[in-house]
């Protein structure tokens, strides 16, 4: 990035807000700015973080192979492979929490960022503080996830993921098991959108049912199956060229 950009990211003359990361959160930062990404991981570090930063994507997804980080910073514009491959591939293999940054205003990066998994997106210039705010709260949105050893539940809806049964108001509602599996998937991403081929990423590893295999077409049978009305989901929603969202609060109550 260039010096400019930098500038207007400055860090307040203010410190950041009363906040410890729990034993020290580390946070890896992809960014070739180095002088951005220093104000950034001095401010980060004044609220407890650990921050690491890697230049380039190649270093940063290597990084994240040999290393254990809570959550990840990552620039569009990089050398090489950019921010927005660099997500896709981080996604396939991984849940970790993702902040993309980015010096473009066109929004539409932002719905390709968060079609491709980013947990959230911030534009630069942007305020330090801001910055903050949003690495704690993709943070505290992954500490109150669902256990992933029980069953899941939103509202009447109950996920058994041992029993692999799926229960709607204490009924059981029968879904095939790759059906359930890619239930399951989704439930466990609970408010992220989900595009088709992600979708088919996490199905990997899932025998593929001979009769059909089109996400469109399980999702529809899995509608059928949980929703009260099918025609008007309100379980799995269609976000409209992007792909599938699981809401995270039915039922008037919130999922988990």
């Amino acid at each position: 990035m260039a010096a400019t950009t930098a500038s207007k990211a400055r860090v307040d003359p203010s410190r950041p807000p009363t906040y410890t990361a729990a034993m020290g959160e580390h946070i890896l930062m992809i960014e070739d700015d180095e002088r951005l990404a220093a104000m950034v991981g001095e401010y980060l570090g004044e609220a407890g973080f650990r921050v690491s930063r890697r230049g380039s994507a190649e270093e940063g997804l290597k990084s994240l192979g040999q290393e254990n980080f809570d959550a990840l910073i990552l620039d569009v514009m990089l050398p090489g492979i950019d921010g927005f491959e660099a997500c896709r591939r981080v996604r396939a293999t991984s849940d970790i929490p993702i902040l993309m940054l980015t010096a473009r205003g066109d929004p539409t990066d932002r719905v390709v960022g968060l079609e491709l998994g980013a947990d959230d997106y911030l534009p630069k210039p942007f305020v330090p503080r801001e910055l903050l705010a949003r690495v704690r709260a993709i943070l505290r949105r992954r500490k109150s996830a669902p256990d992933r050893a029980g069953p899941l539940r939103f509202g009447q809806l109950e996920i058994d993921r041992d029993a692999r049964q799926v229960r709607v108001a204490g009924g059981e509602r029968a879904l095939t098991s790759y059906q359930f599996a890619l239930l399951l998937a989704m439930a466990e991403r609970a408010g992220r959108v989900l595009s088709r081929e992600q979708l088919l990423d996490l199905m990997k590893g899932e025998p593929l049912e001979a009769f059909d295999r089109s996400i469109d077409v399980h999702i529809s049978r899995i509608r059928a199956a949980i929703e009260d009305d099918p025609k008007q989901p309100r379980r799995i929603i269609t976000v409209r060229g992007a792909g599938y969202v699981f809401a995270r609060s039915q039922d008037g109550d919130d999922g988990g």
